[in-house]
Parts: structure tokens; sequence; C-alpha cells
């Protein structure tokens, strides 16, 4: 697999995402990282799975917005921003209690909440 095709095609993603083309940069990253899958190391793949969770929540597909963010907190559970998104999503999906805690836990990452 051609790498400089990977990268272009996330650099698009990125691009759609700054156009607030959420759902299309959404798809674009979702056939990315199933590419991705295919490489012997699937190192470098935090960026496009931060932006693919990021797509979801602002194309308002919350539940996979959620699943996503739950991911990249389990990877890495001191990612403020993971962190910060799922506590959004929760909240947006009318689960305010359980968002608060996230949120809570982002602002002792660092973040302002």
């Amino acid at each position: 697999m051609d790498r400089t095709d990977l990268y272009n095609r996330y650099r698009t993603a990125e691009l759609l995402f700054s156009q607030r083309r959420y759902a299309q940069a959404a798809l674009l990253l979702e056939e990315l990282l199933q590419d991705l899958q295919e490489l012997p190391e699937q190192t470098g793949t935090g960026e496009a799975r931060l932006l693919l969770a990021r797509a979801y929540y602002h194309s308002a597909q919350l539940g996979r917005a959620e699943r996503a963010a739950r991911e990249l907190v389990a990877a890495d559970p001191s990612d403020p921003y993971a962190v910060l998104l799922l506590g959004r999503v929760l909240c947006r999906q009318a689960r305010g209690d359980e968002g608060k805690g996230w949120l809570r836990r982002a602002e002792a990452l660092g973040l302002t909440v």
C-alpha cells in the first residue's frame, strides 16, 4: 500500500473536516483506518482515530462518536481531548450525569471545559 496515498487521504479528510463536511470526512477516515489495518504495523493511527471521533460528534453520529471516544480513552486514559470528547458526547446524548464525570476528569488533565 502506498503510504503517500494514505497520507493524502488523511489530509483530504482534514480538509473536509475544516470545511465542516463532517459526514464526508468520517466516511473517508473509516476507509482509511480500514486500509491501515492491513499494514503490518499500525502506528500513527491515533490522530486519524481522534479526527474520526470528532467528525462523528460534529455530524451528530453520537453512538459512533461515543464508541470511538471510548476506544481512544481506553488506548490512552491520559489523553485530555479524548476524555473531553467523551464527556461532551455523553452530555449531548442527555446523559449529563455520566458526562459531567468525564468533563471533570478532562479538567483535572489540564483542559478548560
